[in-house]
């Protein structure tokens, strides 16, 4: 009989559809273990609900095992040491887990990696949290060993690639170890409030996407943009802690797109559905192939376009009362939520960065305090996209007008009213502003912030540095 293999489970709590787990059963029965190291405790406790869903998954995957026999295998310290430790324990061969695209953690890995081949232990990294990994991109077009910088031919190539599965190999079993393991993980333990998260695991994940694909998916073009319709698929934090691949979401779509009776408007939204999955996919193989980009435009000639890190309305912007009220409404969705609409993110981010000239890694490292879902390589390509300094090749910085996009998106004031009371009671004519009344009288004397800058103006003044600093 053969040597069991350690699988180290990090940002991948499920065993279907795995390829770590299928890489890790190659070698013999898999013994499940989480470590939980200084990094993921200062990443998961940065936000109560993420600690919260976080638990609740560990939990679920450890009950899931269970069910197979077998057990999670818990420990907390250094992962070198706690995983030599159990193999030597139990006789294992080797450990295999899940590749990282932050820069940090990518550096920890390697590391990790050599510390365990010197102690006599094979060391495998294996690409999970992308639909089509970074390799398989590289393999299609050998010719662009560094990745795609630019998303329109990267998403070219990744419309016309194969999904892999990685489902439960005939000869995947997962040993029964007499093993003794520290207590699952709660969310008092990241500094938390305990706080049940029910809606952690697989089988939510996955009802999530069925949920979707069946009832919403024929509005996600529309619903991208409208915020008050809550109709996008809400797996963010799901794909983010691997509670289901991206890999089935895809073919689960595509199976959907393969109906010949499949309506107009939900082909057109299923494409752009995939689209959107192909992007998360580009930011991490970006990240993967540029792990400098983490804290440094992409755009090399951005890098010494000045930035302010603190502006007078920063705390306002943080707080929700900027007196723009789609912005305000998207924060403070974020505090009560942990999620924000994904276009709502984009008017809130464009706001930060061209009306206030706030760099892009406070916004970013702000929203990490919040959100349930932790990937801070989708982040970071998210909001320099936004910023105007990474893979978007626009030839001048997108800059929402918050106004104009609140009247087009949101022209009742559904969601305004939804997640600002201070506009609850305030009439549709008044959330209806014409331009010049901007400084939106009606709101102020219902308690609302009045706006912290001119709009138009501080989008000028933006831009106008910005030609003069690329036309130097």
């Amino acid at each position: 009989m053969s040597a069991p293999f350690l699988f180290r489970f990090t940002r991948d709590l499920r065993i279907d559809d795995h390829a770590g787990l299928a890489e890790a059963a190659a070698h013999g029965e898999v013994i499940p273990v989480l470590v939980i190291d200084r990094a993921t405790e200062t990443r998961v406790g940065r936000s109560p609900r993420r600690a919260a869903f976080f638990c609740a998954a560990v939990a679920a995957l450890d009950a899931t095992l269970r069910e197979r026999g077998s057990r999670l295998i818990v420990r907390r310290g250094a992962p070198g040491p706690a995983l030599k430790s159990i193999a030597r324990a139990c006789g294992a061969s080797g450990v295999a887990w899940s590749a990282s695209y932050e820069a940090e953690t990518m550096r920890a890995d390697v590391r990790l990696q050599s510390e365990l081949e010197e102690a006599g232990l094979r060391a495998s990294i294996v690409h999970d949290a992308a639909a089509i990994s970074p390799e398989e991109i590289v393999q299609a077009r050998p010719e662009n060993d560094r990745g795609y910088r630019a998303f329109a031919p990267y998403f070219d190539l990744w419309r016309t690639l194969p999904v892999h599965a990685y489902d439960l190999p005939v000869l995947l079993r997962f040993a029964a170890t007499e093993l003794q393991s520290e207590g699952l993980p709660m969310p008092n333990e990241f500094g938390a409030q305990e706080r049940a998260a029910h809606d952690g695991g697989s089988v939510h994940a996955r009802e999530r996407l069925a949920r979707f694909l069946a009832e919403r998916a024929v509005q996600y073009a529309v619903a991208v943009n409208v915020p008050a319709d809550d109709a996008t698929s809400h797996l963010s934090a799901d794909l983010t802690f691997g509670t289901i691949s991206a890999r089935e979401v895809v073919r689960a779509t595509r199976r959907r797109l393969d109906d010949p009776f499949l309506l107009t408007e939900e082909r057109a939204s299923l494409r752009l559905y995939l689209r959107s999955i192909a992007l998360r996919d580009f930011f991490l193989q970006l990240a993967h192939f540029h792990p400098e980009t983490e804290d440094a435009p992409l755009q090399e000639r951005m890098a010494a376009f000045a930035a302010a890190r603190s502006h007078a309305a920063l705390d306002a912007w943080r707080g929700g009362k900027t007196g723009y009220p789609l912005v305000d409404a998207g924060i403070r969705q974020l505090h009560e939520t942990g999620w924000m609409h994904p276009h709502i993110r984009a008017v809130a981010a464009s706001f930060l960065c061209f009306d206030l000239g706030v760099d892009w890694r406070v916004g970013r490292d702000e929203w990490e305090h919040w959100l349930i879902e932790d990937d801070r390589a989708l982040s970071t390509g998210n909001w320099q996209w936004i910023a105007g300094v990474g893979a978007d090749m626009a030839q001048y910085p997108r800059i929402y007008n918050p106004e104009k996009q609140r009247r087009r998106f949101d022209p009742a004031g559904t969601y305004v009213k939804r997640w600002i009371p201070e506009l609850r009671h305030a009439p549709v004519g008044a959330l209806r502003a014409n331009d010049e009344q901007l400084t939106l009288p009606l709101f102020a004397s219902d308690g609302y912030a009045r706006p912290v800058v001119d709009h138009e103006a501080a989008a000028r003044a933006y831009l106008e540095r910005y030609r003069a600093y690329v036309g130097r």
